[in-house]
């Protein structure tokens, strides 16, 4: 860490309400360049507070919005760890999964230019491109926000993004050729959701549209590997993605 760092919980404007986020500002004299923090499903809470303080500290102002807006505020789940114990974990994704739902390419679209207008509306944000960092289903969002603004969005991370290259005609995986961002994507280790066919797609995908990018395992870390609240967490693989991360963006945005 180099900075220190102020973290503010606020409301903005979204297209369909109200939507809660976390901000996190570094102490300096700026203006720095804007990065957004795409969540998981669980909601913005104590632990991705955490990280965008982490991500801030390098020189970054770090928006966080609740991506489920349209369905309840943060936290989305009180209590992870809990929920998603094997007995509550059925029930929790069957409560889930009509929020996710909502996101559809149209609304990640409208819900994207907010995010992006606003955190460019911030006092302390430089001008420019900003960019985008994204947790499971998050990395879908960041894929798709940066498809519909490839002006505006200069680096898309995703790390245990699963799903990414399906066999439905509205696949993700199908909408990457006008990015022009770099695309980073760190896979959890035996991910059913980014088997091995979905990897081989999305290398295609991404190598036919001449986009730099990277994509790779990250070997012994299941889905979820970056939240300290779950089951799921690994250090080292949580690590490693914070570098991986602020390599990204400092070659991109600085």
């Amino acid at each position: 860490m180099n900075m220190n760092v102020s973290l503010i919980n606020l409301d903005f404007e979204a297209p369909d309400g109200a939507c809660d986020a976390s901000l996190a500002v570094p102490e300096g004299a700026g203006p720095f360049p804007g990065v957004i923090f795409l969540m998981d499903a669980f909601g913005v809470r104590p632990v991705i507070d955490e990280w965008i303080k982490r991500i801030a500290s390098y020189g970054y102002v770090v928006l966080a919005p609740n991506l489920l807006y349209r369905s309840s505020r943060s936290p989305i789940i009180e209590d992870v760890a809990s929920a998603m114990a094997s007995e509550n974990r059925q029930k929790l994704f069957q409560n889930l999964m009509p929020m996710m739902q909502l996101l559809t390419p149209e609304n990640v679209g409208k819900d994207a230019k907010a995010y992006i207008d606003f955190t460019h509306g911030l006092p302390n944000t430089a001008p420019g491109p900003v960019g985008m960092s994204g947790y499971c289903m998050g990395t879908r969002f960041a894929l798709r926000a940066g498809s519909a603004f490839p002006e505006q969005v200069a680096v898309i991370a995703g790390f245990h993004g699963s799903n990414l290259a399906t066999d439905q005609p509205d696949s993700v995986h199908l909408s990457v050729g006008s990015l022009k961002a770099e695309v980073y994507l760190a896979y959890a280790d035996h991910d059913e959701g980014a088997n091995a066919e979905q990897q081989r797609r999305m290398e295609q995908a991404l190598t036919l549209a001449g986009i730099t990018h990277v994509c790779e395992v990250y070997p012994d870390a299941p889905h979820g590997y970056t939240m300290a609240d779950t089951p799921a967490y690994r250090e080292d693989a949580a690590e490693r993605h914070l570098t991986k991360l602020v390599e990204l963006l400092d070659r991109n945005l600085k």
